[in-house]
């Protein structure tokens, strides 16, 4: 070794794992095949608040097969039940629709099935609230120990802005009802050795150690006690970015049958109401400009809908803080709790949402001004960010704008609403602007070990979601060794690798690359050029500094092209492009991926994506893929992404910053406002469905 780099980040390198998946060899959570296993299959709450007041059993136990019926009353206690997610058949109460109440264990996954379809349930019903829309519902604001950050902020004299400003822009949007849908979805194997209290865990999950901690403090048992194993993971985009109620329950299943490994695959409408949603958000947004543009005042005010069960505040409103400058600007958060099912991250939690918003607004307010939407965008350029006041580490929105502009053909555009029809279609373009910030976790390590081989095994305990992670890793190791990539064995997804941070917030890369980067820093350090067989060191993600000194940001522009039917008002988008600022790319192949993977799921978001609940029964009604829609390839025209070849210092060892985020901030509302362009119809309400073009 002599430390030199390699010239393996930057390589477009083919997925190391990729012949493995596509062959089917490569296992997943609920592959792994164990003897004698046995299988989960709950039984769900069928009211939406109550409690259950008795169930029957004898039928369900009756069945040939079936080993265990778990209820309320039989299953085993746990240690915390202050968190009401985890808080699982440790009582009667019913907090939403599709709760767990019972949960059947049997031979094979069809008598589990048979035999939970069995029980009978009987419950005291009370009234229940599951739709945020009804006037009058309370609202409250969300604490910022669950945040991380304030619900309200607030700089400037907002109210004379408001007053004095010459142009201004007074909207409501609305934002449903949203779910993650992961092809793979969330699975588990547990099983509990009895003597030493041992428990394994095979999981889908984004994050080994995150799991491990979770389920170690709900059941007691020390975290050396508890081992995680994902090796690969079919998606998750957010929703498998924590333990949720069905790891607990596969646990309480498999200590009240020791030795014996406990199964459990959630179905697809399990989905709707067990491993989280991005919830509905109602965003109230006031912008004050002078006749030329410039922004006096920003105000965005945002209600969300929560579970009473559970808080989880989506801070919708927090990108206004920090995107354009504005004397005056004021924030707000407040929540709507319901009887749902409980919230949690989908893919640019808060980002996404808001961005839509924020970024229409804008789109409004560059026709009250008579002004090209960039060239709106550029006249409110902020020096500082305005939040923090602290100088970027590299704002690039600009060259977004203008690289994406000149590539789409932007400028040849007609800028009036209803101005081009192409046969049966109104043709039109629009843009919006995209943030994310450029995240680092702490709490990665890594170690490097030297073969007699002559390879280096290089461990830590991240995960891939299919983004690319074991191929990226082994860049950065190969980078910072100065070997050549075939040198490098890589393990991760697993506890007993040394600790890694989840696979959020488009962290992951970075968090865990700084951590390979600073662990072959100290090998070759302690064992110089020439190591022995055996040499090994470890060292974690080092504390950056200037995250006291910088605001770290990525910024991107996204452009739609869309056509809407004349006679049906069905909208299609035959192209998009997103140019983005993030820092190092470490495997072009990978990142476009997944920027192109971000922009469809907006333009999902913006055409499709909506879960409808029965106000009724507190249900989701369309909780299946039959009819919650995600684009297929009918659906998705010429999508294309690029990025600015730049290196953020400040950031990391790496310069890198993540990109699985920011592909999605944004492009929705460029989808909408090119509609808007095409027909002259402004929808302020997602998603965008044929009805509200036909006026």
């Amino acid at each position: 070794m002599t430390g030199a780099r390699t010239g393996a980040i930057g390589v477009p390198m083919e997925r190391l794992e990729g012949r493995a998946k596509v062959t089917g060899t490569a296992p997943y959570a609920y592959e792994h095949s164990f003897e004698g296993a046995l299988y989960l299959h709950p039984v769900l709450s069928t009211v939406a608040r109550g409690r259950v007041r008795s169930m029957d059993t004898a039928r369900a136990e009756a069945v040939e097969g079936v080993r265990a019926v778990l209820t309320p009353w039989n299953a085993p206690r746990l240690a915390r039940t202050d968190d009401r997610e985890f808080t699982v058949l440790q009582d009667g109460e019913v907090y939403f629709r599709g709760q767990f109440v019972a949960a059947v264990v049997a031979d094979g996954p069809e008598a589990a099935r048979l035999a939970a379809d069995l029980v009978v349930v009987d419950y005291e019903v009370h009234q229940h609230q599951v739709d945020p829309s009804v006037p009058g519902r309370e609202t409250y604001r969300p604490s910022a120990d669950d945040t991380g950050v304030e619900a309200d902020t607030e700089q400037g004299d907002v109210e004379s802005a408001l007053t004095e400003a010459m142009v201004r822009i007074d909207r409501t949007y609305l934002t449903p009802r949203e779910y993650n849908n992961p092809m793979e979805p969330h699975t588990t194997i547990a099983l509990w050795e009895e003597g030493p209290d041992r428990l394994t865990l095979y999981d889908s999950t984004q994050g080994v150690h995150v799991v491990r901690g979770t389920v170690a403090e709900v059941f007691g048992l020390a975290s050396e006690r508890v081992r995680v194993i994902s090796p690969h993971v079919g998606g998750g985009f957010g929703s498998k970015g924590s333990a949720h109620a069905h790891n607990v329950v596969a646990v309480l299943a498999a200590r009240a049958l020791p030795g014996r490994p406990v199964k459990f695959a959630l179905t697809r409408r399990h989905m709707f109401s067990l491993v989280g949603y991005r919830p509905d958000t109602r965003q109230r947004i006031r912008l004050g400009a002078s006749a030329d543009g410039r922004l006096g005042v920003l105000v965005h005010d945002v209600v969300e809908a929560t579970s009473r069960a559970k808080e989880y505040a989506e801070m919708s409103g927090a990108c206004s803080r920090m995107m354009y400058a504005s004397p005056a600007r004021r924030t707000s958060h407040r929540l709507i709790p319901l009887d749902a099912p409980i919230p949690f991250w989908m893919r640019a939690p808060g980002e996404a949402p808001g961005m839509f918003a924020l970024e229409t607004a804008m789109d409004e307010l560059s026709y009250a001004c008579g002004l090209d939407p960039i060239e709106l965008r550029m006249r409110n350029e902020p020096e500082r960010d305005p939040e923090s006041g602290l100088p970027w580490s590299g704002r690039n929105l600009v060259e977004c704008l203008r690289r994406g502009a000149e590539r789409f053909g932007w400028w040849d555009r007609d800028p009036r609403p209803r101005a081009h029809r192409d046969g049966d279609r109104w043709v039109g373009t629009g843009m919006a602007a995209a943030t994310y910030p450029r995240l680092i976790m702490p709490g990665s390590e890594a170690e490097i070990v030297h073969e007699s081989d002559g390879r280096y095994t290089v461990s830590i305990g991240a995960a891939d979601l299919g983004t690319g992670t074991w191929t990226a890793l082994t860049q950065i190791a190969a980078d910072a060794l100065g070997c050549d990539t075939a040198r490098v064995r890589l393990r991760i997804g697993d506890t007993d690798l040394p600790s890694a941070s989840v696979a959020g917030g488009s962290s992951g890369i970075s968090s865990w690359g700084s951590a390979l980067v600073a662990a072959a820093r100290v090998f070759h350090e302690e064992h110089g050029n020439d190591p022995a067989v055996g040499a090994r060191s470890r060292a974690g993600t080092p504390q950056d500094p200037d995250r006291e000194r910088y605001a770290l940001h990525s910024f991107g522009a996204h452009f739609a092209e869309v056509r809407v039917d004349v006679d049906t008002g069905e909208v299609r988008v035959p192209r998009m492009l997103g140019v983005f600022s993030v820092g190092r790319i470490i495997n072009p192949r990978t990142a476009k991926s997944q920027f192109v993977g971000g922009m469809v799921m907006g333009m999902s978001m913006a055409l499709h994506e909506q879960g409808v609940v029965d106000p009724r029964f507190g249900h989701v009604v369309n909780g299946d893929l039959a009819e919650y829609h995600v684009p297929v390839n009918a659906d998705v025209g010429r999508v294309d992404a690029e990025w600015l070849e730049e290196s953020d210092p400040h950031v990391n060892a790496l310069g890198a910053a993540g990109v699985g985020e920011i592909g999605i901030v944004g492009s929705a509302a460029a989808v909408a406002n090119a509609a808007f362009h095409a027909t002259g119809t402004r929808v302020r309400e997602l998603p965008l469905t044929p009805d509200r073009f036909l006026v």
